[in-house]
């Protein structure tokens, strides 16, 4: 199962992505984790992606694309995986395209969580994950059942993100609608694209998400 999860900020993605892989048992690949892992175990790319980082400037899609390239290729991704956060663009879209033909892979889903803007506000400023193991909570929607312990590792130290206020996210959201909406488009013209309620219970959702892939 090879599939991408598209949405914009909030709409859940890593949540439902974490469910996915304990469902599946296929890798959650994340831009940004990629990316410092490649950094941490200092391959060929991720040298390249060091040295743009420490001049201070943004890494080229041409360094994330080959990251992704020499993710793939992990034996973990051989019975497939899920992308979160990656295509961004149509232009990294087409690279995904090339990169999988290349290896004898396609796409066999990419699924949109459909979420009303006006409600993200209320579910990013409420979101924090686990500092230990990432695991996804929030203040009304997803407590942990034991409160200040982490479900899935035990651990008491929690964080929240920065940028997951009001003002942010409208720049967050017009950068969505600007660079990774029109993969919807995309993806509809090859035929695999499918939507979900995201604004729907986290566990139903999940629901709707594995409907569609045991189909």
């Amino acid at each position: 199962m090879r599939l991408v999860l598209l949405g914009p900020p909030g709409a859940g993605k890593g949540t439902q992505a974490k469910m996915l892989v304990d469902a599946y048992g296929i890798p959650q690949l994340s831009t940004g984790d990629m990316l410092r892992e490649a950094v941490k175990n200092e391959t060929e790319v991720g040298k390249k992606a060091k040295a743009i980082m420490d001049a201070g400037k943004l890494v080229s899609d041409d360094i994330v694309n080959a990251i992704v390239d020499e993710r793939l290729e992990r034996d973990d991704c051989k019975k497939g995986f899920i992308l979160d956060g990656y295509p961004r663009t149509l232009e990294q879209a087409d690279a995904l395209y090339h990169i999988l033909e290349k290896k004898g892979m396609k796409l066999d889903s990419v699924i949109e969580l459909e979420v009303d803007d006006e409600a993200l506000v209320d579910r990013i400023a409420g979101r924090y994950t686990c500092a230990q193991c990432g695991e996804g909570y929030h203040d009304t929607n997803k407590k942990p059942k034991q409160e200040g312990v982490c479900d899935r590792c035990g651990s008491t130290e929690f964080k929240r993100r920065p940028d997951d206020n009001a003002e942010t996210l409208k720049t967050r959201l017009l950068s969505y609608y600007k660079e990774t909406a029109p993969l919807l488009g995309y993806y509809h013209a090859y035929r695999i694209l499918k939507s979900v309620d995201g604004m729907a219970d986290i566990g139903d959702v999940n629901k709707s998400l594995r409907a569609i892939l045991d189909a």
